[in-house]
């Protein structure tokens, strides 16, 4: 009989040996903040505020604004906390980005932030008829202006067609973040050869926790500390990778920043923890176990 998951072969944890301490530590944080493009003349992707008597209208000016707060505001806020503790994030981001709000991206790219292919703009890439083009087009503006390879991805809202990863790995992309199996990087299997799966996480996200739960302010940094307890009662015993979720208009507001910039710092303080991108999870994961024949 085959396996559930026609991607990724079915395994328990402890199944495999443990992998050894990243960089000698046994937490791998991921910091990655999505940076989006929501075009003002489209719907929006998601809503904050519902619409007025139930009817959706275009330009959706409350819920468009909420998004660029967080490009103006909350993105400069994420920047100095990253600064400040000598983090490099994963910027998992639109390439509109680049075009519509290219002061932002230079300051990412300053940062040395990795960019992360997370399509043309916030709009599910199983919505598009032509959706290799698109993956193409996102990748040759990203490419084009921050000089990386780009070799990890991120679906808009984690959405595929049943092609999506041959689709990614014939245009370069090596790390993909849309299959949350694990806690560890794992390797998948495509039409065009194997494809990293590497950690993502909708339960250390701030939109399913403050946007869709309605959880208070400071939910996020709580479940952050009881995500470190919990691998601190086994002793810190296997090496795990902790991604955390963010987008600036959620997580970049003032009452939710006092007590997320809190867990942070006591992240970076934790002698367990090591922080790193997509893509350098990739390859040491790559390198310690290569690709199956």
């Amino acid at each position: 009989m085959p396996d559930a998951n026609p991607r990724i072969p079915f395994q328990m944890e402890g199944d495999a040996p443990p992998l050894p301490p990243f960089r000698g530590k046994r937490v791998i944080v991921n910091l990655a903040v999505n940076v989006e493009h929501w075009p003002f003349d489209q719907p929006m992707p998601r809503a904050v505020l519902p619409p007025p008597h139930g009817i959706r209208a275009v330009p959706d000016v409350p819920n468009f604004t909420w998004v660029e707060y967080g490009l103006r505001v909350g993105m400069p806020r994420l920047l100095e906390l990253c600064r400040q503790l000598g983090i490099r994030a994963s910027n998992l981001s639109n390439s509109e980005i680049c075009t519509h709000y290219p002061r932002l991206a230079e300051a990412m790219l300053k940062a040395e932030w990795e960019f992360v292919g997370h399509g043309l703009y916030q709009r599910a890439l199983a919505t598009f008829e032509n959706d290799a083009e698109i993956v193409e087009q996102c990748l040759a503006v990203m490419r084009g202006f921050s000089g990386q390879k780009v070799r990890a991805w991120l679906g808009a809202g984690l959405s595929e067609k049943a092609d999506t990863p041959e689709v990614l790995l014939r245009h370069g992309i090596t790390y993909l973040h849309d299959w949350l199996v694990d806690d560890v990087p794992v390797w998948m299997t495509t039409a065009e050869g194997p494809l990293l799966s590497i950690p993502y996480t909708v339960e250390l996200n701030d939109v399913p926790v403050y946007v869709i739960g309605q959880h208070t302010s400071s939910a996020l940094a709580d479940r952050i500390r009881d995500s470190m307890a919990f691998f601190a009662r086994d002793g810190f015993s296997r090496t795990r990778v902790m991604t955390i979720a963010l987008h600036p208009h959620v997580i970049g507001v003032a009452h939710r920043m006092e007590s997320f910039t809190a867990v942070m710092q006591e992240l970076a303080d934790h002698p367990e923890v090591s922080f790193a991108t997509s893509s350098e999870i990739g390859d040491w994961y790559a390198w310690l176990h290569p690709a199956p024949a």
